[in-house]
């Protein structure tokens, strides 16, 4: 991969549906380079699919969060899958650490937050939590 490839790349994440004209002129290449680029890097696997976003991933949440999890026993998976109920989990990621996982979490208030906290705390295997508020985002 290229500086080229990279920019079609970070132009893709923006607007997957930008068209190969808009592309074109956006970077400066033509759109037959356009198109064997795209091309080229959905073949090699660098571009895996193309998806959508709906009004609910676009839509803020003013109090969002991260909760890491300790997990005791073998419960992981039936925890994970407990989480991925609740409507204010939008993630659950499996890492390695001190944490086991860590819960993304989006709330309108944080009375709301604080009741998930709650509810994820009480959940049998769950030996101990952190979590951290997230204060803004930026988007590249």
């Amino acid at each position: 991969m290229d500086t080229t490839d990279i920019s079609l790349m970070n132009a893709l994440k923006k607007n997957a549906r930008a068209s190969l004209s808009d592309l074109a002129l956006d970077l400066q290449i033509t759109r037959a380079t356009v198109r064997t680029r795209m091309n080229a890097l959905m073949a090699s696997g660098e571009i895996a699919g193309f998806t959508i976003l709906t009004k609910s991933d676009v839509t803020p949440h003013p109090v969002r969060g991260h909760m890491m999890l300790q997990i005791e026993g073998t419960g992981a998976q039936s925890i994970r899958q407990r989480l991925l109920l609740m409507p204010q989990v939008s993630a659950v990621h499996t890492t390695n650490g001190k944490w086991d996982m860590i819960v993304e979490l989006a709330t309108q208030t944080l009375e709301q937050l604080d009741q998930c906290l709650f509810k994820i705390r009480k959940i049998k295997g769950v030996a101990g939590s952190e979590t951290n508020l997230l204060l803004s985002t930026k988007h590249s």
